[in-house]
């Protein structure tokens, strides 16, 4: 483990307030995509869209990394440059995501747990050689009638653990992402429970697994009640209950956090994270590793068509620039508006 590289790396992931772009959708995810669009989802499409998103213009002006899927990690520029060589000269770290996805659990109806563990070592070797710095592991944790249970969370904590401490073997910094999901009826409170929760049995296994935690990035949820909750938090309610979850649950010594966006509309993530960073000082910085919400605009004014590029890429480029604002707590709800 070169803790030196590690702490390097990890806090140029989420310093000067920039985020990390989450392009690591499995194909089936982006075919789904891709689908709504009416964009076969064929490898030169998904090298394409992928391209048009890493060569905007002064992207790194707020992007610090870009989680890759192994496809993509493998692919290249149409000038032949293989992208993490094209990421690093252009300051954006190189990462890349390592699980397996998430499979039913044996004996508890509803819930999940994340596979990727067997092989992982010797795969953190290759995916080093080939430029990756970062790795990512998501655990899904859902609300619902009897769950989460608590073998469950902690099922998937352990395995986060692992994971962690095999990317520091491998000095790769290792994303930590448990998300406790945003598709249920629950409201804020349980949300709150539940994250809490969550965070202390994860940290829990970190300390037992020796994870370096100066050498890591948490990437949670916020708290946020149910998409199908009648019971809807104001953006300042769900700030208020995401710092004060993260100020009891997060040691100071972790490097940054970096959080999902979760389904949220763009708008709506973007709000929730200036509202916190605007809160005052806070243990670690708060910035973005956002999928969906830094992708939204682009992938629709692109549609698949060449002629399309530069429209895409400005509307990826404006996104990324008001997400790069909330993560310095100065973005407004009125810049939507404006930017349009």
């Amino acid at each position: 483990m070169n803790t030196t590289e590690l702490i390097a790396t990890a806090r140029a992931m989420v310093d000067n307030h920039r985020g990390i772009l989450a392009a690591d959708e499995s194909n089936s995810t982006i075919g789904k995509r891709f689908a709504a669009i009416k964009v076969e989802s064929s490898e030169e499409n998904r090298r394409a869209y992928r391209e048009l998103l890493f060569t905007t213009p002064n992207a790194t002006e707020h992007i610090s990394g870009v989680i890759l899927y192994d496809e993509t990690l493998r692919q290249k520029t149409k000038e032949g440059v293989p992208f993490p060589t094209y990421l690093t000269q252009h300051k954006m770290i190189p990462g890349i995501k390592v699980d397996t996805g998430a499979k039913p659990l044996v004996g508890f109806p509803g819930e999940t747990i994340t596979e990727g563990l067997d092989g992982l070592r010797e795969r953190l070797a290759e995916y080093y050689s080939l430029g990756a710095r970062f790795a990512k592991w998501r655990a899904v944790i859902d609300i619902g009638s009897g769950i989460p249970t608590a073998y469950a969370i902690d099922a998937n904590a352990a395995a986060l653990a692992r994971y962690a401490a095999l990317c520091q073997e491998a000095s790769i910094v290792p994303i930590v992402e448990p998300e406790v999901l945003m598709d249920g009826n629950h409201n804020l409170a349980r949300c709150e429970e539940v994250t809490n929760y969550t965070l202390d049995r994860v940290f829990s296994h970190l300390f037992a697994a020796r994870v370096f935690l100066e050498g890591m990035v948490l990437k949670p949820n916020m708290v946020i009640a149910g998409k199908k909750s009648a019971e809807r938090a104001s953006p300042e309610q769900v700030a208020e209950a995401t710092l004060r979850t993260l100020k009891r649950q997060v040691p100071s010594a972790v490097a940054g956090i970096a959080f999902l966006s979760g389904g949220q509309s763009p708008a709506e993530a973007t709000l929730h994270l200036s509202l916190m960073n605007a809160a005052g000082p806070l243990p670690w910085p708060l910035t973005f590793s956002y999928g969906r919400a830094l992708q939204e605009d682009a992938l629709s004014a692109w549609a698949g068509k060449t002629a399309s590029v530069a429209v895409a890429q400005q509307a990826f480029s404006q996104r990324a620039k008001l997400t790069g604002l909330a993560a310095g707590g100065t973005y407004q709800a009125s810049m939507e508006k404006s930017a349009a």
